[in-house]
């Protein structure tokens, strides 16, 4: 046990891999401030093929604790502000995920809409965990399908 902590640690020295940079990155961007972890998790690669999957685990990681943290700052907002009835098609906006429930974290990986979204299912008071879980799965997705397209594209220009 002692020796896989070791490694895990050694995984996550900045000078050699970097994988604290992509999580500290991942993280920040997926809470309201605009920046992208993509160029830091593409670049990463890029430099060390042999790390794919830990920089797309850490990422990820990264990522979806930042959707936790939408959800809790929608959640703690709520407690906060005052209840004034929505305009319509915010009201439509918030039945729709409502309705739609925790499955629609799945979304939070989307550019613009995805950290919003999981600070409205903070809001709503969804489940959290099933919505870290859903999180969690779209960005893990959405990381290898990028990077799958990034280094296929690549390729192809080769």
């Amino acid at each position: 046990m002692e020796a896989l902590l070791q490694h895990v640690l050694h995984l996550l020295s900045l000078p050699e891999y970097g994988l604290v940079t992509v999580f500290v990155v991942s993280f920040i961007s997926a809470t309201l401030l605009p920046l992208g972890s993509e160029p830091a998790v593409l670049g990463l690669i890029q430099l060390n093929p042999a790390a794919y999957w830990p920089v797309i685990f850490v990422a990820t990681a990264g990522n979806t604790l930042g959707g936790a943290l939408d959800w809790w700052m929608g959640y703690g907002a709520r407690k906060v502000a005052r209840h004034d009835r929505p305009a319509s098609a915010h009201g439509r906006a918030l039945a729709w995920l409502e309705k739609l429930g925790p499955k629609a974290c799945l979304l939070g990986w989307l550019p613009v809409v995805g950290d919003p979204l999981c600070t409205l299912a903070g809001w709503l008071q969804l489940p959290f965990w099933p919505c870290v879980g859903y999180m969690l799965i779209g960005k893990l997705v959405r990381y290898v399908v990028m990077t799958g397209a990034f280094f296929g594209g690549l390729q192809l220009l080769t």
